[in-house]
């Protein structure tokens, strides 16, 4: 399997966080930052570490971040900073950029620069952020004891149209699974919406469809064999 690499651009303890994690995940991760000590504290958990000022789209480019396959952009203090960054790597056509927005007004500014992907440390926690840039069919997950985890995945296309007999969650994938949520069409006084809901509990003879999301427990390793053979 081809290592993945990320850029993380802000070393706080939030970036700090994301950055150890995604190399303790087999990573290539190159961690960033304008503040030499912040950079000092992580030269030794990552692949490279830089001391760098991203709002000088020169020095992005002599780096070659384009090379990277996702950048997160987690610079906390200074939202001017992160704006100028963002819009460096929207000029570089870098393939998926992550940004973090402290507020529902910031998260607006950075949709309209066209980022479709934010971040809050409110709601997110660096190893959750780390797990979505490794697989991103995870939409959310849960660590367990003993290296178990619970996982809610979008459905890969390895197992659509496939009733849960046939997939053979347990055998097969040393799984279990736990339910399946699906897009349904409700009527909201008199308009139609989209609304995903919990099936409950599934049947072997339950068909995976084409935007559902399975949740499953299981071994991190097992849960991550799965998501690469079904790819």
């Amino acid at each position: 399997m081809i290592k993945s690499k990320f850029a993380v651009i802000g070393l706080g303890r939030f970036g700090g966080k994301i950055a150890r994690q995604l190399a303790r995940r087999g990573a290539e991760v190159v961690a960033i930052d304008d503040n030499e000590d912040k950079v000092e504290s992580l030269k030794e958990d990552v692949a490279m570490a830089i001391t760098m000022d991203a709002t000088d789209i020169r020095a992005l480019r002599s780096f070659k971040i384009d090379e990277m396959d996702a950048v997160v952009v987690a610079i906390g203090e200074n939202f001017e900073a992160l704006v100028l960054t963002v819009v460096n790597l929207l000029e570089l056509k870098i393939k998926r950029i992550i940004a973090r927005s402290g507020s529902a007004h910031q998260k607006m500014i950075l949709e309209k620069l066209g980022i479709k992907e934010t971040l809050s440390p409110e709601e997110e926690v660096g190893i959750l952020v780390a797990e979505r840039l490794i697989h991103p069919s995870v939409k959310t997950f849960l660590q367990l004891p003993d290296g178990y985890e619970i996982a809610e995945i979008i459905a890969p296309e390895g197992v659509l149209n496939k009733t849960i007999k046939d997939i053979d969650f347990e055998t097969k994938y040393n799984l279990t699974l736990i339910t399946v949520k699906r897009l349904f069409e409700m009527d909201k006084k008199g308009h139609i919406e989209k609304e995903r809901h919990l099936l409950g509990v599934v049947l072997p003879t339950t068909m995976i469809y084409d935007n559902d999301e399975i949740i499953i427990m299981g071994k991190e390793i097992d849960i991550e064999r799965f998501i690469e053979m079904n790819k």
